[in-house]
């Protein structure tokens, strides 16, 4: 009898371990945010991300961009297709509501914790993470006083040199700029051109916009001026519009772009203001290989119809479902291995160091923009520039790599640029820095397209003839003569500076800048 009993209860000590040690390996795959967002029965988003990747690296020996953006989306897809099939049957039995993505092997899904449990616990799922964005009030747009244009070119695009560059015939024809952002307002006077989905008499919106704002995604607010999958660009707040004048807008009296020749193509990533880590990831990924509205990601995708580079104005914190730091850093490795330079704004939690926290501006694939402020005489003409005191700073510690960043600055502060219904306002911010350098790429491209899809060389370029900064600040191990440093960067950008380089022999800027030298 007590043989029968110790006997019973060894059973159920081992079941009671089992079952402890099977609960700790699904909850050990999921994001602790989406186990407390899936509490006491409710729904969540959350990414669900397989263990099977693509092998990327072969993509990185093809020279042509457009061969190295179909490398890149054959192999994402031969590897996402197969291995998602189980986990889609499995969801498709279950009525779940879902959506695959290829640009890392994952799947944005919603449902409840035994839902969560179930597709965490299966061997081929590598990690659950959160997409639970929570709706705060989003605070106004950082206004500032308009400057004095010159013969009608904005400041800021004087101040780095573009003008000295267009005059040597580059204005960015032939470069595509990608954008991804609240949207974008077409339509306005200093856009329109430049839009390739317009040919001066009619638009085309197939492979030119895309929208990743879903009607089905509850999060979503009621009455939004854009609507839901907005077959048209549309910007519902006005962030994106302003952004993409500073790339490439211009009108028949004013130039508010570095690069006003370039056209532009662009994706709706947030919904007034609130993207999620899918919102930005379905952005990135439309922009490797572009599919018409409607259209098949797995299988309609054009690299032909990719940008040479894309403006990230934008950042993701925790409140946003960012909860892990590396929630998207496959997705902008992706993004380079395909030749595309992914542009990042810093962010504007300075002036400490390790303000820079978010994704996609922590990772060594992006490549990250703080903001500089001018600096004046007694009768406002500009004199320089210093670092803007919202820039944020490196290193990146939020993941452990000690990253140094940014990479570079630009100008940030008081940015005049387009706004929806052919108006124009003044803002500040890493934002309004950013898209300098994504036009500065389109120069680049303009003068020697070889550069297109190589993206370090284009990186080097830019860096290697910043104007350098030096600081005191002392963030991480910088000293009062480093560069580049973790508030500059490798220091301001310099349009004619770089442009006069590309006549470096050989090429030299794959040897510029080593790997190393970015860690």
């Amino acid at each position: 009898m007590k043989k029968t009993l110790l006997l019973s209860l060894l059973v159920l000590l081992v079941a009671g371990a089992a079952g402890a040690n099977a609960t700790a390996a699904w909850t050990a795959k999921t994001d602790p945010a989406l186990l407390a967002a899936t509490a006491n029965g409710a729904t969540a988003e959350f990414l669900v991300v397989l263990n099977t990747q693509a092998d990327l690296s072969g993509a990185a020996r093809l020279s042509d961009k457009v061969a190295r953006g179909r490398a890149v989306y054959e192999a994402l897809t031969a590897i996402a297709t197969p291995t998602q099939a189980p986990l889609r049957a499995l969801l498709d039995a279950r009525g779940a509501t879902y959506r695959a993505y290829w640009v890392t092997n994952m799947l944005w899904v919603r449902g409840d914790r035994a839902l969560v449990q179930t597709l965490a616990a299966r061997p081929e799922v590598s990690h659950v993470y959160a997409n639970t964005a929570q709706r705060v009030a989003l605070p106004a747009p950082t206004r500032a006083t308009q400057r004095a244009t010159t013969e009608g070119i904005e400041w800021n695009i004087a101040f780095v040199g573009a003008p000295a560059v267009w005059a040597r015939g580059i204005t960015g024809q032939g470069a595509v700029i990608g954008g991804q952002d609240t949207g974008y307002d077409w339509q306005h006077e200093a856009l329109k051109a430049q839009y390739r989905g317009w040919d001066g008499r009619a638009a085309d919106h197939d492979t030119s916009w895309h929208d990743a704002i879903h009607s089905d995604n509850p999060n979503t607010s009621p009455g939004n001026p854009c609507g839901f999958d907005a077959p048209a660009p549309c910007d519902d707040d006005g962030h994106g519009t302003h952004t993409m004048g500073t790339m490439v807008g211009a009108t028949a009296t004013r130039n508010l772009g570095l690069a006003p020749g370039a056209r532009w193509i662009g994706c709706r990533n947030m919904e007034q203001g609130w993207g999620t880590p899918a919102t930005y990831a379905e952005c990135y990924e439309w922009f490797i290989a572009p599919y018409p509205t409607g259209g098949d990601p797995f299988s309609d995708g054009d690299p032909a119809e990719a940008p040479h580079v894309i403006n990230n104005s934008w950042s993701c914190p925790p409140v946003e479902g960012c909860t892990a730091p590396e929630v998207l850093q496959a997705v902008v490795e992706a993004v380079r291995a395909a030749g595309i330079v992914t542009v990042h704004s810093a962010g504007n939690s300075g002036d400490n160091c390790e303000t820079i926290t978010t994704p996609a501006a922590i990772y060594d694939a992006s490549f990250t923009v703080g903001a500089t402020t001018v600096i004046t005489d007694d009768d406002g003409n500009i004199t320089g520039d210093e670092i803007a005191g919202l820039s944020s700073r490196g290193p990146v510690t939020i993941d452990g790599s000690a990253l140094r960043k940014p990479d570079v600055v630009a100008p940030g502060v008081g940015i005049q640029s387009s706004f929806p219904g052919n108006g124009y306002a003044t803002l500040s911010g890493t934002s309004m820095a950013a898209p300098h350098v994504a036009g500065l790429v389109a120069l680049l491209i303009s003068a020697e397209p070889t550069l297109a899809g190589d993206v370090a060389a284009l990186e080097a370029a830019i860096t290697q003839t910043a104007l350098h900064r030096t600081t005191n600040q002392g963030c991480g191990n910088d000293t009062p003569t480093s560069v580049p440093n973790n508030v500059y960067g490798w220091g301001r950008i310099d349009a004619l500076a770089a442009y006069e380089a590309l006549d470096v022999p050989e090429r030299a800027f794959h040897t510029l800048l080593p790997v190393a030298i970015r860690n």
